[in-house]
């Protein structure tokens, strides 16, 4: 407890210094979940949402939550807290964390704690909370109760925002309320002021690189790879150089005239052209691409003019380069005709792919994909598994980008995805959000549809992509185990998780707008139809899909190398 000469505060009076704490260092937005330990600032929060402050979203499950305030995080590059009371809640947290420690984001876990004479006395809902997520956070601050939280809450913010020395991420805000854990008597909500508005979130950096300063002299045979949060700036460079660009769907660069979409399944029969590669962002989803980082042919670098989340300096081979013009002279301008050679193979395998996808008239993994990305507008967020990869191999890029692109690929995960695509809904308001996700990665999540009375709505459309299972695992060499027989139906049962649940009876559950489509005329009607919180289902066949890959594989693997003309 604190000393005679220290006037303890209450737990009313410590909460509001810390939410005061908080708002000064950029805090808009905060995700609570029902609790009785965390009510001092449950209260805390209803006075500052009242007073126009703040903006609340409540969830009754945590891990929902947290993923929740990840998307929040992802899509308004400001923190975000995620407050929960003691205990197993608390835990709860841990895959949004994970999570936002991979991605770099800035989440805040604000865990209520009893006060220490509990500790260790068996009181109900106690255990050690320090240090909780380990490694996952930039740091960790415990307030103990009764003191005053400011130069705490101070010195955790400034690591979730990062240093010149350690990337941005998670931090926890551990802090202890002691009774009476409620206002004072004369304590009560001010008068209701106007919501909260959010300022436009910015998709490019003001300190990006004008990479035209800095053109070489030195023509080279070199690629661009844009993985996993690249940004803009992969494409301005490989624009720049005269590069072609392999661009992941989530490294918001797959646009422009660089782009070209099918790259991975061109990789194997025409790598060895490739003399050099640039890297930005991290590469997350292809074979074909690590195996194209880690061919010792092939001299590498990556640019890196800040500290990543992702890697630790030394555990990659590429050359690590943050100068401008030191990347510009690795990387050279391309070689006569090569990026026209690329770009018209590119389109030969686009129309190759086509023709695989549509050959039975019917729709999959692909052809839904490419209707979705083709057309999404706002915010785009992609599931784990298939479904990003199918939106890789069949995103068309656009000359400009139509939406911003999101995907928990930290630890490429299925869980919290529909979660984190509310939070992206919420923080991006006024700008429509679309969700494509396989069906076992939906019902992983499915209490993330619940939105509880008066809560905002998210504008968000889920496209549910049913094939009744995990697709993913007949298109690695799981598949060929399967269709070998020697293990019977081990793949199947323990890869495949064959079900039957229903999804329209799910949606009506939960209150959200269902629609079944069966053709692409009626998935392109449904996607352009205005709707509030709709879910998409797109039902189709598992069987079939290793060899639709095969097809595709063996079609584009035949494509010659064009002729400089």
């Amino acid at each position: 407890m604190p000393s005679d000469s220290v006037p303890e505060l209450s737990s009313m009076e410590v909460a509001r210094l810390l939410l005061a704490a908080l708002q000064t260092h950029g805090v808009r937005d905060v995700v609570i979940c029902p609790g009785s330990r965390s009510a001092p600032l449950a209260y805390a929060l209803a006075e500052a949402e009242a007073a126009g402050t703040i903006r609340l979203h409540v969830r009754i499950d945590e891990r929902v939550a947290g993923f929740t305030a990840l998307g929040l995080t992802l899509a308004s590059d400001a923190p975000v807290p995620v407050l929960t009371t003691s205990g197993t809640a608390v835990g709860e947290l841990l895959p949004a964390v994970m999570e936002a420690n991979h991605v770099g984001a800035k989440l805040v876990v604000l865990s209520a704690d009893r006060p220490a004479e509990l500790h260790g006395t068996g009181a109900n809902q106690t255990t050690n909370q320090v240090d909780l997520f380990g490694a996952h956070v930039r740091g960790s601050v415990t307030i103990p109760a009764g003191t005053h939280p400011d130069a705490l809450v101070a010195d955790a913010l400034v690591f979730a925002r990062g240093t010149a020395a350690v990337a941005q991420g998670p931090v926890q805000i551990n802090v202890a309320f002691r009774d009476p854990l409620v206002p004072a008597p004369g304590d009560k909500l001010p008068e209701f002021g106007a919501n909260i508005t959010h300022p436009p979130v910015a998709l490019a950096s003001e300190n990006e690189p004008e990479w035209r300063n800095h053109i070489p002299g030195t023509e080279r045979r070199t690629v661009v790879v844009a993985g996993h949060g690249a940004g803009r700036e992969a494409e301005d460079f490989a624009r720049a150089l005269g590069l072609p660009l392999f661009a992941e769907p989530s490294s918001n660069a797959r646009f422009g005239p660089n782009a070209i979409g099918p790259y991975r399944t061109l990789l194997a029969g025409h790598m060895a052209r490739i003399e050099r590669v640039v890297l930005f962002g991290r590469p997350t989803l292809t074979r074909p691409v690590g195996m194209l980082l880690g061919n010792p042919d092939i001299d590498t670098a990556l640019w890196a003019p800040a500290p990543a989340p992702w890697f630790e300096p030394g555990r990659r081979r590429e050359q690590a380069i943050g100068n401008p013009a030191a990347l510009a002279e690795f990387a050279g301008v391309g070689s006569e005709g090569w990026l026209g050679q690329w770009q018209g193979l590119g389109r030969q395998a686009e129309e190759a792919i086509g023709e695989a996808i549509f050959i039975d008239g019917g729709l999959n993994g692909p052809a839904v994909a490419r209707e979705v990305w083709a057309l999404s507008r706002g915010n785009l967020v992609l599931g784990s598994s298939n479904v990003i990869r199918d939106a890789d191999l069949c995103g068309h890029p656009a000359p400009r980008p139509a939406a911003t692109v999101y995907a928990n690929r930290g630890l490429a995960g299925i869980d919290g995805t529909l979660a984190t695509a509310t939070g992206i809904a919420q923080a991006r308001g006024g700008r429509k959000t679309t969700l494509l996700v396989g069906d076992v990665t939906f019902l992983h999540d499915a209490g993330a549809l619940l939105i509880g009375e008066g809560e905002p709505e998210p504008e968000l459309d889920v496209v549910v992509l049913n094939d009744s299972g995990g697709a993913i695992f007949s298109t690695l060499e799981h598949g060929a185990v399967e269709e070998s027989g020697r293990y019977a139906n081990t793949v199947e049962r323990l890869f495949g998780t064959p079900h039957r649940v229903k999804i329209q009876p799910l949606a009506a559950a939960y209150g959200w707008e269902y629609l079944a489509v069966d053709t692409v005329d009626e998935l392109r009607d449904a996607l352009q139809r205005p709707g509030t919180r709709r879910i998409i289902e797109v039902a189709v066949p598992r069987s079939g899909l290793r060899a639709l890959h095969a097809g595709i594989t063996a079609r584009t693997s035949a494509l010659a190398w064009p002729r400089v003309h």
